[in-house]
């Protein structure tokens, strides 16, 4: 069942088009993504479905009913009410009908009522109805459901009593979402609700989502969050929207075969007539040919041309070069501290950065990732520890406040005030790589977007050609292309890098190794992201298992407190477990797949009208060889992870 559509919407400011003629179907449990460039016009057509606004041309329709919930971008609570006040008015309904049950309660003690058999009757009907459906609607069960929410989003016991108004706007936008997840809508529409999260928070409403009874439609930079929650994506680009069924991988990897797929098309009709009009050019005037030359003249003249494919918008075009090589050894790490006025955060701190190595820093928001890097910078003192770094180390620094910027400057003097002899057009020239061009140059900085930003620090910090960068959040505020261009740029460069980031899937492409900061220190996992979480998931469920073995083999007074210890081990045992079934499962489904693709392809290379034409043989082969790789790859994967997952069984 389709539970709402988007027909045929157009939204025009003045003469500019932002978008026309887009259709959009959200079906029942659906979880469809909205992606594209900034600008494309995402939040624009969110705003319209949510029924903020309204379209230009076309129409939205709903089913009967439909219940909407939406959470605009950075948009938090505004209430004076405290955190657990503001989640209980949800349930505002429940609590009436609770209020309701005690009244009747009092009602059947009162004597006189006992004693009117008919009144009493009544009564007790009423309660009994009442507590059923007060059962049915999770009412002994809702408290619980407001701890879990705000649990997920680091909301523990001592915020419950503090207004909103006193937290930050970080904050206020996650109860935003907090609050949108327990009014539980038929339909979620989500504005890069990502935003700001730790991969701790990430990971749990990645988990909420992906259980969630309704439907969703998302809009998100987050590839890896995208990846794992929705199983629809809607491309808008050029004004329209292209429909990719499955997750953002399959959508990258679909839109590119569409887009060789046209071109080919396109290149061979363009061949066609240029043959066709060169005989025209040759033969026309000729007696004994012009016939046949007005004639392939009237074939050019009813030919349904096909317009030149469009592919992605410009994106920006830049690398890191280094002046210099390092030597082998760029940072140690000793002993160190991370935190302020002699508040550690993080102890002890141990790194040890080799050249060419790329390594990503992560842990929950507030442990002291940032302040790391500035410590090493020596932009704040260090508590403890010896901060060394290499022979002929130079380095370079991507601050996500942005902080090194000045307001005032244009983007041009921003840039050539720290190379005043370079010629103003290699400036210029250097711009228009990162998309400033034209009038963009002389903004001032205090006009941009963050993502103009976000370029134009970018822009500075390739201008230093450092050896080693030492880069803060650098996806916040990139569109997908952005984030893309600097990932690629980043696995071309011959140097070393230090990155903090939330953005699982640019660490993925980036990290050689994983550094995790807790409280109780620093630990290395030697790969990336996924390697990071899988090895933790085994870490977990050893420490579990030993747990349990040395309880029950030395069973001591403080077992109630071991037991519960067990427990939180055991349900993150099972987490684990579940996941990998999960993408057991996955794996399977896609081995199916890839399967019957390659029968299918196999049969179409032995059919007669296939067998004679080299050219349709040849893309057969090409496509067989690709399945038949993806095929490999899948099956290794699928037999790696079914004998992980009986480990735990193990």
């Amino acid at each position: 069942m389709i539970l709402l559509q988007v027909q045929q919407v157009t939204r025009r400011f003045g003469a500019t088009v932002l978008f026309e003629n887009v259709s959009l179907d959200v079906p029942e449990h659906g979880r469809v993504a909205l992606v594209g460039r900034n600008g494309a016009g995402k939040s624009t057509l969110l705003k319209m479905i949510a029924g903020e606004t309204t379209p230009d041309v076309g129409q939205i329709t709903t089913k009967r009913g439909l219940t909407i919930g939406y959470q605009a971008q950075n948009a938090g609570l505004a209430s004076s009410k405290t955190v657990w006040n503001e989640m209980l008015d949800v349930f505002a309904t429940l609590r009436a009908m609770e209020q309701r049950i005690h009244e009747l309660e009092q009602q059947m003690s009162d004597p006189n009522i006992i004693a009117d058999q008919e009144q009493f009757t009544q009564v007790t009907k009423t309660y009994d109805q009442l507590q059923q459906d007060f059962s049915d609607q999770n009412g002994y069960g809702y408290q619980a459901e407001i701890r879990g929410v705000l649990h997920g989003f680091e909301f523990g016991e001592e915020y419950y009593d503090k207004p909103i108004n006193e937290l930050s706007g970080g904050q206020r936008t996650q109860l935003a979402l907090a609050k949108l997840l327990l009014e539980r809508p038929d339909l979620l529409i989500l504005d890069e609700p990502t935003n700001h999260l730790d991969v701790e928070t990430l990971t749990w409403l990645e988990g909420y989502l992906q259980g969630y009874s309704g439907a969703i439609l998302v809009v998100s930079h987050d590839r890896y969050f995208l990846d794992h929650v929705v199983n629809d994506v809607y491309d808008m680009a050029h004004g329209g929207l292209v429909h990719y069924p499955g997750n953002y991988s399959h959508y990258i990897e679909a839109k590119a075969e569409r887009l060789r797929r046209e071109w080919k098309e396109y290149d061979k009709q363009q061949a066609e007539i240029g043959k066709l009009e060169d005989f025209v050019n040759k033969n026309i005037v000729r007696a004994s040919t012009t016939k046949r030359a007005q004639a392939r003249r009237k074939q050019l003249e009813k030919m349904d041309k096909m317009d030149k494919p469009e592919g992605d918008e410009k994106v920006a075009r830049f690398t890191f070069r280094p002046h210099r090589q390092s030597g082998n050894v760029v940072l140690d790490v000793v002993n160190g501290a991370v935190g302020y006025d002699q508040q550690i955060l993080c102890a002890p701190v141990n790194l040890d950065i080799k050249k060419h190595q790329a390594v990503a820093i992560v842990g929950p928001n507030g442990i002291g990732k940032s302040t790391l890097l500035k410590t090493i910078l020596g932009r704040i003192p260090a508590i403890q520890g010896q901060i060394i770094f290499g022979t002929g180390v130079d380095t370079g620094y991507y601050d996500q406040d942005q902080a090194t910027l000045h307001d005032k400057k244009s983007v041009l003097h921003e840039l050539w005030d720290d190379h005043p002899t370079t010629p103003e057009g290699d400036i210029r020239s250097i711009l228009g790589s990162f998309l400033f061009t034209g009038s963009d140059v002389d903004k001032s900085v205090h006009s941009l977007s963050g993502g103009e930003r976000a370029r134009l620090l970018l822009t500075k910090l390739a201008l230093r050609h450092d050896n080693f960068l030492m880069l803060d959040e650098p996806t916040n505020h990139l569109d997908i292309d952005s984030r893309e261009v600097l990932e690629n740029a980043l696995n071309e460069f011959d140097g070393t890098i230090l990155f903090v980031s939330h953005d699982r899937y640019f660490i993925n492409q980036v990290a050689t190794q994983v550094v995790e900061l807790a409280p109780a220190g620093t630990t290395r996992y030697l790969g990336d992201y996924d390697y990071y979480v899988e090895k933790k998931a085994e870490q977990d469920a050893y420490a579990a298992k030993e747990a349990a073995e040395a309880e029950a083999a030395n069973p001591t007074s403080d077992a109630p407190k071991q037991t519960q210890v067990d427990y939180q081990q055991q349900k993150e045992q099972q987490k684990a477990k579940r996941k990998l079934s999960r993408q057991v499962d996955a794996l399977e489904t896609k081995l199916g797949d890839l399967e019957t693709q390659k029968s299918t392809i196999e049969t179409a290379m032995s059919s007669p009208e296939n067998f004679n034409d080299a050219e349709k043989l040849a893309d057969l082969q090409a496509q067989l060889t690709a399945v038949t790789t993806d095929l490999d790859a899948t099956e290794e994967e699928w037999t790696e992870k079914s004998l992980s997952l009986e480990d735990f069984d193990g």
